[in-house]
């Protein structure tokens, strides 16, 4: 099995205008996964902007709580941001902004499913997988 195939793809925050709320991401219900990983990016670099992991056993993530340790991207453009057997089934990234900054989207990508294959829920995404292709035209 090879990630490309065993991977589900979700959107889970479009990007947002510029403003200084906090932005969290849909909830990621984690049943049959053992890892996340979080993409996205935050257009204007700032030491007071970051994304941090939360968690949270109810799906509708009323009651996310931050995960400790888990800040990254102050002063960065980019975040990716990984989260290994998390201890409640409902997972989420918070992002922070300190000063008025516009984000990208946001994407998770869950892998180590329990049972394969895994067919990706994100809307117009166009998924393949080649192995060893000849050169070419493609």
């Amino acid at each position: 099995m090879n990630l490309s195939e065993n991977c589900k793809v979700l959107m889970v925050k479009a990007g947002q205008a510029s403003g200084t709320d906090p932005i969290v991401t849909d909830v990621v219900d984690m049943a049959g996964y053992r890892e996340v990983v979080f993409i996205g990016s935050i257009t204007t670099k700032n030491a007071l902007n970051f994304v941090n992991l939360q968690e949270d056993s109810a799906a509708n993530g009323a009651t996310l709580a931050d995960l400790k340790g888990t800040k990254v991207a102050s002063n960065k453009t980019y975040f990716k941001l990984g989260l290994v057997r998390p201890l409640k089934r409902y997972v989420a990234a918070k992002i922070t902004r300190g000063s008025s900054t516009a984000t990208g989207p946001v994407w998770a990508i869950l892998f180590k499913a329990r049972q394969g294959p895994v067919t990706s829920a994100a809307a117009d995404l166009d998924e393949e997988t080649h192995v060893s292709p000849v050169a070419g035209t493609a």
